[in-house]
This record gives structure tokens, sequence and C-alpha cells, in this order.
């Protein structure tokens, strides 16, 4: 699953120029320690940025980690989307995409 999760990440834009096929780094919990992930994240050219386990802590991932569980509190807000009741994957997107444009249009208007 790592490999097709890494295969399917967009292009990355932000530079002039074409933007990049793939990220400079990836950040990644001790549990993608692994041979075969870190083989397939330098056959792509990424420099790995993943906790050993048994070895480092993971401390460093501290400001990265707390973006993706941030935004994991922001949709468990929708009771919904906490557990995944849906059946047909396509309506379980359709909600998180529902859910992510609430917590934008919340973000962006100003408190009155």
């Amino acid at each position: 699953m790592f490999e097709q999760l890494v295969d399917a990440l967009p292009t990355v834009r932000g530079c002039r120029g074409r933007p990049r096929r793939w990220p400079h780094k990836l950040h990644a919990d001790k549990g993608y320690d692994f041979a075969r992930c870190r083989a397939h994240l330098r056959k792509l050219g990424i420099t790995a940025r993943i906790a050993r386990r048994g070895i480092e802590r993971n401390d460093r991932l501290g400001r990265h980690r707390w973006v993706v569980e941030r935004t994991h509190a922001w949709l468990a807000a929708f009771g919904k989307l906490r557990t995944r009741f849906e059946r047909r994957i396509d309506v379980h997107v359709a909600l998180l995409s529902l859910a992510c444009c609430v917590i934008c249009v919340r973000h962006l208007t100003p408190f009155c």
C-alpha cells in the first residue's frame, strides 16, 4: 500500500518552471520503517525522513506530525466521518470533500 500511496502523490507546485513530480523529502512514522519503503523512496529520488524503530524517537517529526493530527481532529468533528459507515467509497469521498469545504469556509470567514 505504501508504494501505491507514494505513486499517487500529485505534482508539487510552488517554484518557477515545471512542477516537480515528487517532493524533495517525505516525513513518516516509525510504522513505515521498512527496507522496501526506504528503497522505493530512494528509487524515486525522495529523501526519507522516517524515524527508525527502537533507535530514534518521533520528536523530530513533531511539527510535521502536528499538521496531520490537527487535520484528523478537524475531520473527526464531523461524526459521520469519524468512523466510515458508508459502504460506497464515492459517497465517503463526497462527504470528505464537503467537510473540507466547511472547514475552509470556517477558517476563511472572519469572526464577527
